[in-house]
């Protein structure tokens, strides 16, 4: 992992190999470690940046509350202190779908295209953002274990634990292991994100949405209303995943990138 200073913060980022270059943004609350079966079957040929954000992994943590927006800023300012001077695939997932949103927005130049993995383009209701606020107090006043007892059974497919607890284990160990502080900001931030369902038919920028097919956080419905606002997006829907499915099924996902990304470099 190399050590990156952006924004007043020194973010960790694992970077690896050449070619395009794609940049994985990981969900919430987890870290960078979440994309490893991607890292692995991508760096091959790509050169992959996968930051821990801020406030998460090995990155440094601000108190308070941390916006999509600034989370965007910080991968834009990564890029360049990594002096990566072309357009970047952006794969994120749940929460790493909305900074891409916000990435979007405001660095669309930056991009060759958009991966979105089990995510949302609509704001939180009144009773989501209210659900976030708790969640930042309990994880402050409970710990980081807390949270993963709380969203865990919300994340997976039942086929996943089935076939292979370690991976649902393995989840669990980083949440917990992730700063109460850093989780309770990105909570907030969470629940300020704007809604960027009117501006779905003006994004130009090729993009994949992915999505596993018993994900109930980010339905496979919703997710096709996504793909179908969009003038220049293809969903996939995932067997055997829930909304963790590049850990769930990281080979069908990993199909689907491949698939994707052969689209507009061939």
């Amino acid at each position: 992992m190399k050590e990156i200073t952006v924004n007043g913060i020194t973010l960790a980022v694992h970077d690896e190999g050449t070619g395009p270059p794609i940049l994985f943004v990981h969900g919430f609350p987890l870290s960078h470690s979440m994309w490893q079966p991607q890292v692995f079957t991508f760096a091959g040929d790509h050169r992959v940046i996968v930051p821990d954000l801020r406030g998460f992994g090995e990155s440094d943590v601000t108190e308070g509350t941390v916006t999509m927006e600034q989370h965007a800023d910080d991968l834009l300012a990564l890029l360049d202190e990594l002096n990566v001077n072309e357009p970047v695939v952006l794969c994120g997932l749940s929460m790493g779908g909305y900074i891409a949103w916000q990435f979007q927005q405001k660095y669309a130049d930056r991009l060759r295209a958009l991966i979105l993995c089990d995510t949302r383009a609509i704001a939180d209701t009144p009773e989501g953002a209210e659900n976030r606020q708790r969640l930042a107090k309990m994880v402050i006043e409970n710990g980081s274990a807390a949270v993963a007892s709380a969203m865990l059974p919300n994340l997976f497919s039942p086929a996943t634990g089935d076939r292979d607890q370690s991976v649902i284990d393995e989840l669990r160990q980083t949440i917990a292991a992730t700063s109460p502080q850093g989780i309770a900001a990105a909570s907030l931030g969470m629940a300020e994100r704007p809604d960027v369902t009117p501006l779905l038919s003006s994004i130009e920028t090729p993009t994949l949405l992915i999505v596993g097919e018993d994900d109930g956080i980010s339905t496979p419905e919703e997710m096709k209303t996504i793909a179908d606002a969009m003038p220049n997006a293809r969903l996939e829907v995932i067997p055997k995943a829930g909304h963790m499915s590049p850990l769930e099924n990281p080979k069908s996902v990993n199909a689907a990138i491949h698939g994707f990304l052969q689209s507009f470099t061939s």
